[in-house]
């Protein structure tokens, strides 16, 4: 949980410091790097899905 925690964070752009320096000293960076990519991918279909319901609800989709 904790590990999810700190990949939003960083994804947001609000990781603290003392954060951003536990995670680079106990985790391990595939952790970091599938996970930020799942989020990153998720991200993505939301916005895609937001953008799709938008143009369908304003007849252009």
């Amino acid at each position: 949980m904790q590990l999810l925690q700190s990949v939003l964070a960083a994804l947001l752009g609000v990781q603290s410091e003392s954060a951003r320096t536990r995670d680079f000293s106990k985790g391990r960076p595939l952790h970091f790097i599938i996970i930020g990519v799942a989020a990153t991918v998720l991200l993505v279909l939301i916005f895609a899905g937001i953008v799709r319901l938008v143009l369908s609800v304003s007849g252009a989709g």
